[in-house]
């Protein structure tokens, strides 16, 4: 989503039309971000806000994610949280409930103000027993004033006094792309993964088996693409340039997308 889709809260040129697009040509997709602290509704707002128009239903957040990792993995279905509504919200739907009585889980997401005192409960549970799971391995995250402490950044923290290493769920983890793939019930082989990070978006597209197209838009310059031991599928200035390509990709193309 930022980086894409929207920079600082405002559509990147071309964003609604390529979203359109996907919706006149019926093509399945999801809208993805690390970021936990919102829900889908939320940022379905935010988005429509900014003048792009989507169901909540093609939103997926690092949030949603893990609730549905947990959902699979958990035995007792009890967590301590760390983090916002997005998260509390997504873990509530998939049926656990919140606790810091000795919870199966340690569950850390983004916050606009970490708790100190959150952090060292944090510590002690997980130094007691609870299994330790962060929603993305984000050291930081963007503000009007500069870069803010974010999830990975806590969890190094954490990880410190505890010696006990997070799960990180949200990207680069491919497992973040295969629940986007089964939930609109898509195949590795026919979906593309357009992002503008090297060494989340393109990296978790790689290693799910997607075709990656990597936009220059957000944080990931074209001369930073050669210090990557791995490569995009395709490098477009910008997502403006996939809107008329949405028409001409099938399932069974191998045609190359021009770089220009």
């Amino acid at each position: 989503m930022d980086g894409v889709l929207v920079h600082e809260q405002h559509a990147i040129p071309g964003a609604a039309d390529f979203i359109a697009e996907l919706q006149r040509t019926s093509r399945r997709f999801l809208v993805l971000t690390n970021n936990s602290i919102y829900t889908a509704r939320d940022l379905q707002a935010r988005l429509s806000a900014s003048g792009i128009d989507l169901p909540e239903e093609n939103l997926w957040t690092s949030a949603l994610a893990t609730a549905a990792f947990l959902a699979e993995q958990a035995t007792e279905r009890t967590a301590y949280v760390i983090g916002e509504a997005g998260l509390t919200s997504a873990l509530h739907e998939a049926g656990f409930v919140l606790t810091d009585a000795d919870p199966e889980y340690v569950v850390l997401g983004e916050t606009r103000t970490y708790s100190f005192e959150a952090i060292t409960r944090a510590i002690r549970l997980v130094a007691g027993g609870a299994k330790f799971i962060a929603t993305n391995p984000d050291a930081t995250g963007p503000s009007k004033e500069g870069p803010l402490p974010a999830t990975g950044s806590v969890a190094a923290l954490i990880t410190r006094a505890t010696q006990v290493e997070p799960y990180y769920v949200g990207k680069p983890n491919p497992l973040m792309m295969r629940s986007s793939l089964n939930r609109i019930d898509a195949h590795s082989e026919t979906t593309i993964m357009v992002g503008d990070r090297m060494d989340t978006d393109i990296v978790s597209g790689l290693e799910a088996g997607l075709r990656t197209a990597l936009v220059l838009t957000g944080s990931t310059r074209r001369e930073d693409v050669r210090r990557f031991p791995y490569r995009p599928t395709w490098i477009v200035d910008s997502i403006a340039d996939l809107v008329p390509k949405v028409e001409q990709w099938r399932p069974s193309e191998s045609a190359e997308l021009s770089a220009d």
